[in-house]
């Protein structure tokens, strides 16, 4: 059975595509075949882990929500990425959305059939013979965000210890019980390395009632790098890399 996993946070800010680029990494390096779909298309940027830019993308997810071409010809096979840590089945696929001011400035005029967006997530599903999803939403809460969480069986949501942050979040949360999403993981990022992350999984559980699959240092290697590469894959030590193991394994059961 296919898995698809939605990553959300109710701010902008908070590493989402970050996260979610490693965490799909991580899965697909124990041998499974994991795509990405990157649904925030008013401004999309998990490419640029993966070394995408404008010229590179000859299709975008713009291009089937516009019925320029069938959503399998958007994905982009990008298991290179994980060079030397891929096992025999590993296997990554990128589907990016439009980073041309044209596409971007069209969805925010005329908006999208929201619709085709589940119909081209079983079509990746079953034409990639995909065992994992990943969907990098958009910030906030807007109709393809609720479609995703939906039809997700996985939510994880992404909060700094921030109290703007822990505000949205109770919204994201009460919402994903209404629509019943039958796993629910916290994530916590940015946090300082001074603080006591005992205490403060222990806060967000309580203040959410919902666990904390794991909860992630402020780190300057990770600043450094600036989406420039995976960064789980170059430092699999690094306590954050260790943190993204450890919610992937959740992941994988």
């Amino acid at each position: 059975m296919s898995k698809i996993i939605s990553v959300h946070s109710f701010r902008g800010g908070t590493g989402k595509s970050n996260i979610t680029a490693n965490l799909a990494a991580t899965v697909a390096r124990y041998g499974h075949r994991v795509g990405i779909v990157d649904t925030d298309i008013q401004s999309p940027g998990i490419h640029v882990v993966f070394g995408f830019d404008e010229e590179t993308m000859d299709r975008s997810l713009n291009d089937y929500l516009w019925g320029r071409c069938d959503i399998e010809d958007t994905a982009y096979n990008v298991t290179s990425a994980l060079k030397e840590t891929a096992q025999k089945n590993s296997a990554i696929y990128l589907i990016p959305s439009s980073l041309n001011l044209g596409e971007i400035t069209r969805v925010l005029r005329e908006g999208y059939d929201v619709g085709l967006l589940h119909d081209g997530f079983q079509e990746l599903l079953e034409r990639l013979n995909l065992e994992y999803l990943f969907i990098d939403t958009h910030p906030g809460l807007n109709e393809e965000t609720l479609l995703s969480i939906t039809i997700s069986d996985a939510l994880i949501i992404i909060l700094r210890p921030d109290r703007q942050d822990f505000q949205g979040t109770a919204v994201t949360v009460d919402v994903a019980r209404q629509l019943e999403v039958p796993e629910l993981l916290l994530v916590v990022n940015k946090a300082l390395p001074n603080m006591d992350f005992k205490a403060l999984q222990e806060r967000v559980e309580i203040a959410y009632n919902a666990s904390v699959a794991g909860i992630f240092p402020l780190a300057e290697e990770l600043m450094e790098l600036a989406s420039s590469d995976i960064f789980c894959l170059r430092n699999p030590y690094h306590p954050f890399s260790l943190v993204v193991e450890a919610i992937a394994k959740q992941i994988m059961g």
